[in-house]
């Protein structure tokens, strides 16, 4: 066996241990966040709940979704909670191939990307949610009980999350693209009218489809935009 071949399969290796680890911190998480499944329903569930109606409550329409929603629930904030430790094995894995400036400069972004995930989510539970509960509760007529279903209401929270989340990682796109050399800054500030129609076609495509919530993605996406060509200025290749 040739020494590429022995390099492949130690690299298959490496990759392989890295998902094992990164299954396991995700399993732990998940395990132990079983026990506290309540009091994260709880929070996840107070944007809405402070909305409601008096004597109105959620409800659960689905057989299992008493059982099934708290454990997916569950199962999302340790995705969440593990992704620092995920960015850290992949950046384990990836770093020996990297040169020293190279290294210095993923690492920040790294850092930086985790803070803008965390950064949207954050953005999306304590601002946008309670808009967007708040003016669909107060449109409903007058003569209909609002009443969400729990596993209806998750899917919702956890699109938003996601879609704000990964929004947010548009300047971290905008400086790989520059110091991989796949664009300029130059090229990519002359293309930012289709930039800000793009950020309202993504918030179109990443939302649920009502007005507040494609407009509160898609203009922090393209102000994010702007903060990426603004750090690419310092950038050295």
């Amino acid at each position: 066996m040739t020494k590429e071949n022995n390099s492949i399969l130690f690299q298959l290796g490496l990759l392989r241990n890295l998902f094992l680890r990164a299954f396991g911190m995700l399993a732990i998480f998940f395990v132990a966040l079983t026990f506290f499944q309540d009091s994260i329903y709880l929070f996840v569930a107070d944007p809405l709940m402070q909305f409601l109606p008096e004597n109105s409550s959620m409800i659960a329409t689905g057989v299992a979704s008493p059982f099934i929603t708290p454990l997916k629930l569950s199962f999302y904030a340790a995705l969440f909670l593990a992704m620092p430790y995920f960015i850290v094995e992949l950046w384990n894995f990836i770093s020996p191939g990297l040169y020293r400036n190279e290294r210095v400069l993923s690492v920040s972004l790294s850092a930086f990307s985790i803070i803008l995930f965390y950064a949207g989510m954050a953005f999306a539970f304590y601002l946008v949610f309670p808009l967007i509960f708040s003016f669909f509760i107060q449109s409903a007529p007058a003569d209909v009980a609002v009443m969400t279903d729990i596993s209806q209401y998750l899917d919702f929270v956890i699109t938003l999350l996601l879609a704000f989340g990964f929004a947010f990682e548009m300047p971290i796109l905008i400086i790989a693209l520059i110091w991989g050399g796949l664009s300029s800054r130059e090229s990519l500030a002359s293309a930012r009218p289709y930039v800000i129609i793009g950020c309202f076609v993504i918030g179109m495509l990443l939302t649920p489809p009502d007005v507040i919530s494609q407009t509160l993605l898609a203009i922090p996406t393209w102000l994010l935009f702007e903060l990426g060509l603004f750090i690419s200025r310092f950038i050295k290749k």
